[in-house]
C-alpha cells in the first residue's frame, strides 16, 4: 500500500514495515540534494517528529516520520550518494524502514490521487 503525507513523504507499506522517503515533488522543490542526515537504526519516533534532514543547494528540510514506531533500516546509499534521491526519489532514493505500532495508522494518509490533487 503506497500513502503519502502532506509533507511530501511518502511510504510503502508492507505489513507492519514502511519504506519511508520523500516524493518527486519535494525533490523538485529542494534541488540537487547535497546532504543526507538519517535517524538511527532502534530511533522510536512518533508521527509528524523530524526523522532525517536533507540539504540541498537551495535549502535545509527536515523529513518526517509519517506514523509512529522504531526505525528498523536505513538507506545509507543515499547519504553517501544523496544525488540517488534526486534521480529516483520514490525507489532507490528511499530514506528509511520503520516498524510501525500501528500499521491501520497508514489507512489515515493521502492515496496517489489525493497527494496528487494537493500539490496540483
Amino acid at each position: 500500500m503506497l500513502k503519502f503525507t502532506e509533507d511530501h513523504e511518502w511510504l510503502q507499506v508492507d505489513g507492519n514495515i514502511a519504506t519511508v522517503g520523500i516524493t518527486k515533488h519535494a525533490v523538485e522543490q529542494l534541488g540537487d540534494l547535497v546532504f543526507i542526515d538519517l535517524p538511527k537504526i532502534g530511533s522510536a519516533l512518533s508521527q509528524g517528529d523530524s526523522a532525517a534532514t536533507v540539504e540541498s543547494v537551495k535549502a535545509a528540510s527536515d523529513v518526517y516520520c509519517p506514523l509512529q514506531g522504531e526505525i528498523v533500516e536505513i538507506n545509507t546509499a543515499i547519504a553517501d550518494d544523496p544525488s540517488l534521491v534526486n534521480t529516483d526519489p520514490e525507489a532507490a532514493g528511499w530514506f528509511f524502514r520503520i516498524k510501525l505500532a500501528d500499521p491501520q495508522a497508514a489507512e489515515t494518509l493521502l492515496d496517489r490521487t489525493a497527494y496528487d490533487k494537493l500539490v496540483g
